[in-house]
C-alpha cells in the first residue's frame, strides 16, 4: 500500500518524460579505489615502507585479501564500496582484491567506459583509503610524511586520473587537516591545476579539531573564496557515524548517515561562517535533500524565538545563508524531487554514487529519468547538469585554471556587507557552553 503521494513523482503516471538528449549528467558524489601505485610511484624512498601499500592478507579458502597498509596499521577495502555491477542480493563484505573488482573503481580509463555505458558525462570522485576528506592521514604519527602522502594523493587525482579526460572529471582534493596553513598552501597549489572542490568533515570537532564556530578555519574560508572552490562535506566525513544499539542491522546505521549533513547544514547556518565569508560554496554529499525544507523551517523558527538571548545573528535569518550559500544531492528522494522550488531549485544536484552499493549503475541515467518523469525541462536540466557546472565552475571543455574564477560566486564576489563581529559585539548573547555552564551553577546551588 502506497501511504504518500508525491505530486511530482514517477508514481500514478502513464508515461514518463526522458531526460533530453541535450542534458549531459553531471555526477558530483562518487569514488575512486585507489591503485596500488598511487603513493608508491610519488613517495621518497625513504617513506616507501610506512607510507600506504598494498599487503596481501591470508583468507582461509579464499585468495588472500588486498588492505592498504599505512604506518603499520591495516586498512582493509570494504565490499561495499567497490560493487558496482552486483545485484543487492549478492552485496557483501567481498570484494576485497582488486581483480574481483570491475576495473572502472580503480582505472580512469575503464571508468569513462562505464560512465558511457551509464549515461553518465562527469563525475566528481572522491578518495576511498584517505576517507571521504584524508582524515587517514590526519591520523598519521609523521606529519611529514602525512603531508606527502595528501600531495600524492591530490596529484593522482588531478595529474592522472581527472587528466584522463579534464571536461568528463570533476577534479578535488583532499588536505592537511592538522594544520590551516598547510591546508591554505595545498589549495592554492592544486587551485593553480584547475581543482575545483576541496573535501572536508561535517563534523571537525568529532576529529579532535576546532568547531565551524571558531575562526580557527577562517583562512581556508578565504582560500576557498579566492580559489572558487567548493567545500564538498560527504556525509560521514566527520568520523563519527550515528550511533546504535549494536543488536541493530547496519540497516540502521547506513539510514541514518544523511543526518551528520542536517547536523552540518545547521552548524553552519548558525555559525559566523557564511556571514564573514559570503561567497563560501558548501556542497553536501549523499546526504539527500528531502530534509532540507523542514530543516530550514524549523532553524527559522528558532531563530525568531532565540536569537535575542544568544550569540545569533539578529536580522540575518538562516535560510538566506542556505539558499545562498549550500547545496545539496540526490540519487533517489521523490520528496525531495517534489519539494525542490522550497529548497531552491538552483541548489540541487544530481549523484551517481559510482562504484558504492546505492549506485544504480549501470542505469542511472534511466534512474534519473524515472525520478524526473514529471519534472520540467528547464528545472530537470538544472538538477542534473546546470547547477553542478555553477557549484563547481566547471564549464563545457573542462576543469583549467583559468576558468575557475570566471565562475558563479554566491555574493557575486562582493565583500561582506556588514562587520559580523561588530554586529555581534552590539548584540551579545551567549553561546551553548555558557548556557549550560549558566544552568549548571544554578542547579549547584544549595540553601
Amino acid at each position: 500500500m502506497q501511504l504518500f503521494y508525491y505530486p511530482n513523482s514517477r508514481k500514478g503516471r502513464d508515461r514518463a518524460m526522458p531526460l533530453q538528449p541535450s542534458m549531459k549528467l553531471l555526477s558530483v558524489d562518487d569514488h575512486l579505489i585507489e591503485p596500488p601505485h598511487v603513493w608508491s610511484d610519488r613517495l621518497p624512498k625513504k617513506y616507501l615502507h610506512d607510507g600506504p601499500r598494498i599487503v596481501e592478507f591470508p583468507r582461509e579458502g579464499k585468495p588472500p585479501m588486498h588492505q592498504w597498509v599505512y604506518e603499520g596499521r591495516s586498512y582493509p577495502n570494504i565490499g561495499l564500496n567497490a560493487v558496482a555491477g552486483k545485484s543487492p542480493e549478492e552485496f557483501g563484505v567481498d570484494p576485497v582484491r582488486f581483480d574481483d573488482m570491475i576495473p572502472g573503481c580503480y582505472d580512469p580509463k575503464a571508468r569513462l567506459t562505464d560512465m558511457d555505458v551509464d549515461g553518465v558525462h562527469a563525475m566528481l570522485c572522491f578518495p576511498s583509503f584517505p576517507r571521504f576528506c584524508g582524515t587517514v592521514f590526519l591520523e598519521g604519527t609523521d606529519k611529514d610524511l602525512a603531508l606527502l602522502c595528501v600531495q600524492a594523493w591530490n596529484d593522482f587525482s588531478l595529474d592522472e586520473w581527472c587528466a584522463t579526460d579534464p571536461a568528463r572529471f570533476i577534479p578535488m582534493m583532499i588536505s592537511p587537516l592538522w594544520d590551516t596553513q598547510l591546508m591554505v598552501a595545498e589549495i592554492e597549489r592544486n587551485a593553480a591545476k584547475g581543482c575545483r572542490a576541496l573535501g572536508l568533515p561535517d563534523n571537525p570537532m568529532n576529529l579532535g579539531l576546532p568547531s565551524f564556530h571558531t575562526p580557527h578555519w577562517d583562512p581556508v574560508w578565504s582560500a576557498l573564496e579566492e580559489t572558487n572552490m567548493t567545500a564538498v562535506m560527504h556525509f560521514g566525513s566527520g568520523g563519527m557515524p550515528p550511533s546504535t544499539a549494536p543488536e541493530a542491522p547496519f540497516a540502521v546505521m547506513v539510514t541514518l548517515m544523511g543526518t551528520t549533513s542536517m547536523a552540518a547544514a545547521v552548524e553552519l547556518v548558525f555559525s559566523p561562517v557564511f556571514h564573514k565569508h559570503p561567497n563560501l560554496k558548501v556542497a553536501f554529499s549523499e546526504g539527500g535533500i528531502g530534509w532540507m525544507p523542514y530543516l530550514v523551517e524549523r532553524a527559522d523558527y528558532v531563530w525568531r524565538k532565540h536569537k535575542y538571548y544568544q550569540n545569533i545573528h539578529p536580522t540575518i535569518a538562516p535560510s538566506e545563508l542556505f539558499r545562498r550559500n549550500i547545496s545539496g544531492c540526490f540519487i533517489e528522494d521523490e520528496v525531495g524531487v517534489s519539494m525542490r522550488h522550497q529548497i531552491g531549485i538552483d541548489n540541487i544536484t544530481w549523484e551517481c554514487d559510482y562504484p558504492h552499493s546505492d549506485s544504480f549503475w549501470p542505469k542511472s541515467r534511466a534512474r534519473a529519468e524515472e525520478m524526473l518523469a514529471s519534472v520540467p525541462d528547464e528545472d530537470a536540466h538544472k538538477i542534473v547538469e546546470l547547477n553542478a557546472r555553477r557549484w563547481y565552475a566547471f564549464p563545457e571543455e573542462g576543469f583549467k585554471a583559468s576558468t575557475a574564477d570566471s565562475g558563479w560566486r554566491p555574493n557575486d564576489g562582493n565583500p561582506p556587507e556588514y562587520d559580523y563581529d561588530a554586529v555581534m559585539s552590539d548584540h551579545g548573547g551567549v553561546g551553548y557552553g555558557a548556557f549550560i555552564q549558566n544552568l549548571a551553577d544554578q542547579m549547584a546551588n544549595k540553601e
